[in-house]
Protein backbone atom coordinates (compact mmCIF):
# COMPACT_ATOMS: atom_id res chain seq x y z
CA UNK A 1 0.00 0.00 0.00
CA UNK A 2 1.03 3.57 -0.32
CA UNK A 3 3.75 4.41 2.14
CA UNK A 4 1.87 7.72 3.04
CA UNK A 5 -1.26 5.45 3.85
CA UNK A 6 0.27 3.25 6.13
CA UNK A 7 2.45 5.83 8.00
CA UNK A 8 -1.35 7.69 8.73
CA UNK A 9 -2.54 4.38 10.05
CA UNK A 10 0.59 3.93 12.06
CA UNK A 11 0.05 7.04 13.96
CA UNK A 12 -3.76 7.18 14.07
CA UNK A 13 -2.82 3.87 16.33
CA UNK A 14 -0.09 5.44 18.20
CA UNK A 15 -2.07 9.30 18.93
CA UNK A 16 -5.14 7.18 20.19
CA UNK A 17 -3.46 5.17 22.02
CA UNK A 18 -1.22 7.78 23.67
CA UNK A 19 -4.57 10.22 24.60
CA UNK A 20 -5.43 7.29 26.07
CA UNK A 21 -2.74 6.35 28.15
CA UNK A 22 -1.63 9.84 29.41
CA UNK A 23 -5.24 9.93 30.91
CA UNK A 24 -4.62 6.36 32.71
CA UNK A 25 -1.23 8.48 33.74
CA UNK A 26 -2.28 11.50 34.89
CA UNK A 27 -5.45 9.85 36.59
CA UNK A 28 -2.86 7.52 38.77
CA UNK A 29 -0.63 10.44 39.72
CA UNK A 30 -3.83 12.56 40.72
CA UNK A 31 -5.45 9.53 42.61
CA UNK A 32 -1.69 8.62 44.55
CA UNK A 33 -1.60 12.20 45.40
CA UNK A 34 -5.48 11.82 47.12
CA UNK A 35 -4.78 8.49 48.79
CA UNK A 36 -1.50 9.44 50.14
CA UNK A 37 -0.76 12.98 51.66
CA UNK A 38 2.42 12.09 52.83
CA UNK A 39 3.68 12.31 49.16
CA UNK A 40 5.50 15.20 48.30
CA UNK A 41 3.19 17.21 45.20
CA UNK A 42 5.96 18.93 43.97
CA UNK A 43 8.51 15.84 43.40
CA UNK A 44 5.59 13.47 42.34
CA UNK A 45 4.78 15.69 39.80
CA UNK A 46 8.40 16.75 38.57
CA UNK A 47 9.24 13.18 38.32
CA UNK A 48 6.13 12.13 36.56
CA UNK A 49 6.58 15.42 34.12
CA UNK A 50 10.18 13.72 33.57
CA UNK A 51 9.31 10.02 32.90
CA UNK A 52 6.77 11.64 30.35
CA UNK A 53 9.40 13.69 28.42
CA UNK A 54 8.10 17.35 29.54
CA UNK A 55 10.05 18.48 32.13
CA UNK A 56 8.55 22.18 33.53
CA UNK A 57 10.68 25.45 32.58
CA UNK A 58 12.79 26.35 35.08
CA UNK A 59 11.50 28.17 38.05
CA UNK A 60 7.96 26.58 37.21
CA UNK A 61 6.08 24.62 39.89
CA UNK A 62 5.12 21.03 39.35
CA UNK A 63 1.97 20.83 41.49
CA UNK A 64 -1.07 19.14 40.02
CA UNK A 65 -2.58 22.21 37.95
CA UNK A 66 -0.08 22.47 36.10
CA UNK A 67 0.26 18.80 35.29
CA UNK A 68 -3.10 18.48 34.52
CA UNK A 69 -2.40 21.51 31.86
CA UNK A 70 0.48 20.37 30.26
CA UNK A 71 -0.26 16.62 29.78
CA UNK A 72 -4.12 16.67 29.39
CA UNK A 73 -5.24 20.33 28.28
CA UNK A 74 -2.77 22.32 26.45
CA UNK A 75 -3.55 22.12 22.92
CA UNK A 76 0.49 23.21 22.27
CA UNK A 77 1.86 21.35 24.86
CA UNK A 78 3.82 18.15 22.90
CA UNK A 79 2.65 15.53 25.57
CA UNK A 80 -0.97 16.41 25.84
CA UNK A 81 -3.84 14.34 25.19
CA UNK A 82 -5.36 17.12 23.08
CA UNK A 83 -2.44 17.52 20.57
CA UNK A 84 -2.87 13.79 20.58
CA UNK A 85 -6.07 13.78 19.73
CA UNK A 86 -5.25 16.55 16.96
CA UNK A 87 -2.89 14.32 16.01
CA UNK A 88 -4.78 11.22 15.05
CA UNK A 89 -7.24 13.50 13.33
CA UNK A 90 -4.93 14.86 11.23
CA UNK A 91 -4.00 11.16 10.41
CA UNK A 92 -7.21 10.02 9.74
CA UNK A 93 -8.13 12.77 7.61
CA UNK A 94 -4.72 12.07 5.07
CA UNK A 95 -5.85 8.40 4.92
CA UNK A 96 -9.91 8.88 4.39
CA UNK A 97 -9.72 6.57 1.19
CA UNK A 98 -8.78 3.73 3.50
CA UNK A 99 -10.47 4.71 7.27
CA UNK A 100 -13.48 3.66 6.77
CA UNK A 101 -16.80 6.12 7.35
CA UNK A 102 -17.52 5.07 10.94
CA UNK A 103 -14.04 5.46 12.05
CA UNK A 104 -13.32 8.86 10.48
CA UNK A 105 -16.85 9.67 12.43
CA UNK A 106 -15.55 8.56 15.58
CA UNK A 107 -12.15 9.90 15.47
CA UNK A 108 -13.48 13.80 14.11
CA UNK A 109 -16.74 14.02 17.00
CA UNK A 110 -13.87 13.08 19.67
CA UNK A 111 -11.75 15.92 18.36
CA UNK A 112 -14.80 18.47 18.19
CA UNK A 113 -16.09 17.78 21.36
CA UNK A 114 -12.48 18.23 23.43
CA UNK A 115 -10.50 21.34 20.79
CA UNK A 116 -11.20 24.79 21.63
CA UNK A 117 -10.57 23.99 25.38
CA UNK A 118 -13.88 21.99 26.11
CA UNK A 119 -11.78 19.53 27.73
CA UNK A 120 -10.28 21.80 30.35
CA UNK A 121 -14.06 22.17 31.57
CA UNK A 122 -14.82 18.71 32.27
CA UNK A 123 -13.98 18.06 35.99
CA UNK A 124 -10.59 15.84 35.45
CA UNK A 125 -12.20 12.32 36.31
CA UNK A 126 -14.90 13.23 34.04
CA UNK A 127 -12.30 14.27 31.21
CA UNK A 128 -10.38 10.72 32.18
CA UNK A 129 -13.77 8.79 31.46
CA UNK A 130 -14.27 10.28 28.48
CA UNK A 131 -11.51 10.02 26.53
CA UNK A 132 -11.08 6.53 27.96
CA UNK A 133 -14.07 5.37 26.22
CA UNK A 134 -13.96 7.68 23.37
CA UNK A 135 -10.93 5.77 22.38
CA UNK A 136 -12.20 2.27 23.09
CA UNK A 137 -15.21 3.31 20.79
CA UNK A 138 -12.93 4.28 17.75
CA UNK A 139 -10.26 1.10 18.26
CA UNK A 140 -13.66 -1.13 18.48
CA UNK A 141 -15.11 1.02 15.25
CA UNK A 142 -11.22 0.31 13.41
CA UNK A 143 -11.15 -3.06 14.09
CA UNK A 144 -14.91 -3.84 13.09
CA UNK A 145 -15.44 -1.72 10.21
CA UNK A 146 -11.70 -2.07 8.28
CA UNK A 147 -10.38 -4.79 5.88
CA UNK A 148 -7.65 -6.61 8.52
CA UNK A 149 -4.97 -6.14 5.67
CA UNK A 150 -1.94 -4.58 5.29
CA UNK A 151 -3.35 -1.09 6.81
CA UNK A 152 -5.20 -2.73 9.48
CA UNK A 153 -1.91 -4.41 10.61
CA UNK A 154 -0.30 -1.09 10.49
CA UNK A 155 -3.17 0.68 13.00
CA UNK A 156 -2.41 -2.37 15.36
CA UNK A 157 1.43 -2.01 15.25
CA UNK A 158 1.62 2.12 16.18
CA UNK A 159 -0.82 0.86 18.95
CA UNK A 160 0.98 -1.89 20.35
CA UNK A 161 4.07 0.18 20.42
CA UNK A 162 3.06 3.02 21.90
CA UNK A 163 1.04 1.13 24.45
CA UNK A 164 4.11 -0.71 25.77
CA UNK A 165 5.83 2.37 25.75
CA UNK A 166 3.57 4.30 27.87
CA UNK A 167 2.48 0.93 30.23
CA UNK A 168 6.90 1.48 31.09
CA UNK A 169 6.04 4.95 31.41
CA UNK A 170 3.51 4.52 34.32
CA UNK A 171 5.48 1.56 35.19
CA UNK A 172 8.71 3.75 35.85
CA UNK A 173 6.55 6.35 37.62
CA UNK A 174 5.14 3.69 39.93
CA UNK A 175 8.27 2.34 40.55
CA UNK A 176 9.96 5.85 41.42
CA UNK A 177 6.89 6.11 44.21
CA UNK A 178 7.03 2.60 45.16
CA UNK A 179 7.86 4.03 49.09
CA UNK A 180 3.35 4.77 48.54
CA UNK A 181 1.04 1.46 49.64
CA UNK A 182 -1.34 2.73 47.25
CA UNK A 183 1.14 3.44 43.90
CA UNK A 184 0.77 -0.35 42.55
CA UNK A 185 -2.76 -0.77 43.40
CA UNK A 186 -3.58 2.85 41.44
CA UNK A 187 -1.22 1.52 38.60
CA UNK A 188 -3.54 -1.54 38.08
CA UNK A 189 -6.87 0.59 38.02
CA UNK A 190 -5.07 2.55 36.05
CA UNK A 191 -4.27 -0.06 33.49
CA UNK A 192 -7.73 -0.92 33.94
CA UNK A 193 -5.80 -4.49 35.34
CA UNK A 194 -7.40 -4.52 39.02
CA UNK A 195 -10.15 -6.89 38.25
CA UNK A 196 -8.05 -9.42 36.25
CA UNK A 197 -5.25 -9.23 38.74
CA UNK A 198 -7.52 -9.90 41.62
CA UNK A 199 -8.71 -12.55 40.27
CA UNK A 200 -5.03 -14.03 38.77
CA UNK A 201 -3.07 -13.37 42.17
CA UNK A 202 -7.06 -13.69 44.67
CA UNK A 203 -6.32 -9.93 45.48
CA UNK A 204 -3.09 -10.46 47.39
CA UNK A 205 -1.44 -7.66 46.28
CA UNK A 206 2.31 -7.33 46.34
CA UNK A 207 4.77 -5.08 44.66
CA UNK A 208 6.21 -8.08 42.91
CA UNK A 209 3.12 -9.23 42.09
CA UNK A 210 1.69 -6.38 40.20
CA UNK A 211 4.96 -5.71 38.60
CA UNK A 212 4.98 -9.44 37.45
CA UNK A 213 1.55 -8.89 36.28
CA UNK A 214 1.77 -5.86 34.29
CA UNK A 215 4.91 -6.96 32.48
CA UNK A 216 4.83 -10.57 32.33
CA UNK A 217 1.60 -11.85 32.08
CA UNK A 218 0.93 -13.71 28.78
CA UNK A 219 -3.30 -13.24 28.52
CA UNK A 220 -3.66 -9.58 29.85
CA UNK A 221 -3.85 -7.43 26.64
CA UNK A 222 -1.72 -4.49 28.08
CA UNK A 223 0.43 -6.20 29.66
CA UNK A 224 4.68 -5.54 28.29
CA UNK A 225 5.05 -9.19 27.40
CA UNK A 226 1.67 -9.43 25.78
CA UNK A 227 1.51 -5.66 23.59
CA UNK A 228 5.42 -6.65 22.25
CA UNK A 229 4.08 -9.99 21.26
CA UNK A 230 1.49 -7.96 19.25
CA UNK A 231 3.50 -6.07 17.47
CA UNK A 232 6.01 -8.98 16.70
CA UNK A 233 2.86 -10.59 15.07
CA UNK A 234 1.86 -7.16 12.91
CA UNK A 235 5.52 -6.95 11.88
CA UNK A 236 5.68 -10.54 10.84
CA UNK A 237 1.93 -10.54 9.09
CA UNK A 238 3.89 -7.38 6.96
CA UNK A 239 6.86 -8.27 6.25
CA UNK A 240 6.17 -12.33 5.07
CA UNK A 241 9.42 -13.76 4.55
CA UNK A 242 10.76 -17.58 3.25
CA UNK A 243 13.79 -16.68 5.24
CA UNK A 244 14.83 -19.87 6.97
CA UNK A 245 16.88 -18.44 9.70
CA UNK A 246 17.49 -15.19 11.88
CA UNK A 247 14.90 -12.08 11.76
CA UNK A 248 15.60 -9.65 9.09
CA UNK A 249 13.50 -7.22 10.09
CA UNK A 250 15.05 -4.48 12.79
CA UNK A 251 12.01 -3.67 14.30
CA UNK A 252 11.26 -7.05 14.87
CA UNK A 253 14.56 -8.25 16.18
CA UNK A 254 14.30 -5.21 18.67
CA UNK A 255 11.01 -6.10 19.99
CA UNK A 256 11.45 -9.61 19.74
CA UNK A 257 15.16 -9.14 22.25
CA UNK A 258 12.89 -7.13 24.68
CA UNK A 259 10.03 -9.34 25.18
CA UNK A 260 12.33 -12.56 25.47
CA UNK A 261 14.35 -10.03 28.13
CA UNK A 262 11.49 -9.47 30.34
CA UNK A 263 10.02 -13.20 29.81
CA UNK A 264 13.59 -14.91 30.49
CA UNK A 265 14.39 -12.73 33.51
CA UNK A 266 14.50 -14.53 36.83
CA UNK A 267 11.51 -14.38 38.40
CA UNK A 268 12.46 -13.35 41.43
CA UNK A 269 14.52 -10.07 39.83
CA UNK A 270 11.06 -8.23 38.31
CA UNK A 271 11.44 -5.20 40.32
CA UNK A 272 15.44 -5.19 40.25
CA UNK A 273 16.41 -2.06 38.96
CA UNK A 274 13.13 -1.30 37.28
CA UNK A 275 12.79 2.41 36.32
CA UNK A 276 16.03 1.91 34.50
CA UNK A 277 14.90 -1.14 32.61
CA UNK A 278 11.64 0.55 31.93
CA UNK A 279 13.50 3.23 30.21
CA UNK A 280 15.17 1.09 28.59
CA UNK A 281 12.39 -0.67 27.26
CA UNK A 282 10.90 2.94 25.96
CA UNK A 283 14.35 3.66 23.93
CA UNK A 284 13.60 0.37 22.47
CA UNK A 285 10.15 1.57 21.10
CA UNK A 286 12.00 4.54 19.64
CA UNK A 287 14.58 2.52 17.79
CA UNK A 288 11.91 -0.05 16.76
CA UNK A 289 9.67 3.29 15.57
CA UNK A 290 12.66 4.73 13.49
CA UNK A 291 13.26 0.92 11.36
CA UNK A 292 9.39 0.84 10.76
CA UNK A 293 9.92 4.51 9.40
CA UNK A 294 12.89 4.02 7.01
CA UNK A 295 11.46 0.17 6.26
CA UNK A 296 7.94 1.28 5.40
CA UNK A 297 7.05 5.01 4.99
CA UNK A 298 9.10 6.40 1.97
CA UNK A 299 10.39 10.13 2.76
CA UNK A 300 9.33 9.93 6.50
CA UNK A 301 10.97 11.18 8.87
CA UNK A 302 11.73 9.02 11.43
CA UNK A 303 9.43 9.83 14.88
CA UNK A 304 11.43 10.88 18.16
CA UNK A 305 9.95 10.92 21.61
CA UNK A 306 10.31 14.91 22.41
CA UNK A 307 7.54 15.04 25.67
CA UNK A 308 5.37 13.03 23.76
CA UNK A 309 5.17 14.35 20.21
CA UNK A 310 5.76 12.62 17.17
Amino acid sequence: MLSRIAESLFWIGRYLERAEDTCRIVEVHLQLLLDDPTVDQEAAGLSLLEVMGYPPPEGRTADAQYVLTALCYDDDAPASVATALGGARESARRARETVSTEMWESINTTWNAVRGGRLQRMRPATAFKFIRERCAVISGTADSTMSHDEGWHFLVLGRSIERADMTARLIQSASITSGSQSAWNNVLRGCGAHHAFVRTYGGVTTDRDAAEFLLLDRLFPRSLVHTLTAAEQALAELGQTERRAGIEDDAQRLLGTARAALEYRPPGEVLFDLPSRMADLQWVCNQASTAISQRYFEGATAAVWRGGEQ
